[in-house]
Formats: structure tokens, C-alpha cells, sequence
């Protein structure tokens, strides 16, 4: 009952405080496997996506102020798709996937978006783990290794010095604890969506896993904040 009220909240045009607040709380009690089995349905899933900013396909992330609200509706995604079977199955029947794709574009070249940016793309990795029709959705119909491989690009601030060689700098500072941590939720999606990809057969597959394999490389020459983030990332 109370996750149905705060739902309730959340789909009326609420402060953005207030809507943080509630969905901070949801973001708590989601993490119990009983609270969600009345929870979990096709209107409940929509509020939260209409949250998160994943039913605007044209809209540009503009309004900073609603920057938490779309992190913390990412942060709810997750924890009720990683504990409910019936909402990994919504996500199918939702196009959730597509949308998190589409919002992945929209935090290209975009300032401030790092945590929207890693919370997709874990929403992304348990996905692709969770249900294989969406891992072959991803693969297949979303170009999912392009759009991830370019997302681990730029968390990593690769430069080119030739198609496929990225330049190497000795003296480069260590990346940021989000800069990581977005390009760990990256690497995580990448190897679910490519797991069944050792036949590779077009001339466009075999350049994305060059350019793929390029930027592996360079994440291998990259450190983090930390011994221990380095050694994740690695």
C-alpha cells in the first residue's frame, strides 16, 4: 500500500523535491522482492519511465533542476527489473531498451549528465542479462555494440591518432570515480550484448570490433581514482 501511494504521488505533477523524496523511498523499499509483486505493473513501470525521462523521444535533457529526478527514477528501474521477473517482462512489452538507448544519445556532448548516463547504462547490463530477447534486441535491432562502444568512448575521452589506434598519453590524469564507474556499467553491457558474437560477418560488424577492440586497449592503459577502481575497471 505504501508503494501504491507513493506511486500514486508520483503520477500527479508534483515539486520536484517532493518527487526526489518519494522516489528515494520507492528506491528503498523496491529493494524487497515481497513489497514489489503488487507494484510491478504496466501503468507503475510507465511512471517511473515517464520520469526518467524515456517516453520524450525528441525532447533534449534541457532542465537541470529535473537532472535527480530522472537519476533517482533510473536508480527504482533498476532495483525492481534486478528483483521482479514480471517487470523484465514489461520491459520487453514496453520498448524499454529502445528508450534507454535514445536517452543514452541524448547525454552525448551534454554537461552534467554523468550519473543519468551510468544509471542507463546499468539499467542497460541487467537487461542484457536478465532477458536474452532483449540482449538480441539490443544486438540486433538497436545497434547496441555502437551505441554502447561509443558510450565507453566517450567515458573515456579517447582521442584518434589513425582509424583504429587511439593516442596514448603517459601523463594523463587518472579518470574521475563517475567517468569509471560509467565506463565499468559500459563494459558490463558490452560483454553481455556481444557474448554470442564470436561469428562476425559483415564489413560493418568487423569495424565496430576493431574500433571496439581499439578502445579495449586504451581502457587497459587507462587508470581510475583508485588501486581498486583501476583493478574493476581492468
Amino acid at each position: 500500500k505504501l508503494c501504491e501511494g507513493i506511486l500514486n504521488i508520483l503520477e500527479k505533477d508534483t515539486k520536484t523535491s517532493c518527487q526526489v523524496a518519494c522516489l528515494e523511498a520507492l528506491r528503498i523499499l523496491s529493494r524487497d522482492k515481497k513489497v514489489l509483486v503488487p507494484v510491478t505493473t504496466k501503468r507503475n513501470m510507465q511512471i517511473l519511465m515517464r520520469l526518467a525521462k524515456l517516453d520524450t523521444v525528441e525532447d533534449p535533457l534541457e532542465r537541470v533542476s529535473e537532472f535527480p529526478v530522472i537519476v533517482e527514477a533510473l536508480k527504482c528501474l533498476c532495483n525492481i527489473i534486478f528483483n521482479s521477473a514480471v517487470a523484465q517482462k514489461l520491459s520487453l512489452e514496453l520498448n524499454l531498451a529502445a528508450m534507454l538507448c535514445n536517452l543514452l544519445e541524448k547525454c552525448r556532448d551534454q554537461q552534467f549528465v554523468g550519473d543519468i548516463k551510468c544509471f542507463d547504462l546499468r539499467l542497460l547490463f541487467l537487461l542484457s542479462l536478465l532477458h536474452t530477447d532483449i540482449r538480441s534486441q539490443l544486438r540486433q535491432e538497436l545497434q547496441g555494440v555502437q551505441v554502447l562502444t561509443q558510450a565507453l568512448e566517450s567515458s573515456l575521452s579517447v582521442r584518434w591518432t589513425e582509424e583504429y589506434k587511439a593516442a596514448e598519453d603517459r601523463d594523463r590524469l587518472p579518470l574521475s570515480l563517475q567517468e569509471t564507474d560509467c565506463a565499468i556499467e559500459a563494459l558490463k553491457a558490452l560483454f553481455n550484448v556481444t557474448l554470442d558474437s564470436w561469428n562476425v560477418h559483415s564489413k560493418n560488424e568487423s569495424h565496430q570490433f576493431r574500433y571496439m577492440a581499439a578502445i579495449l586497449r586504451h581502457c587497459l592503459l587507462t587508470t581510475g581514482p583508485t588501486e581498486d577502481k583501476t583493478e574493476e575497471l581492468h
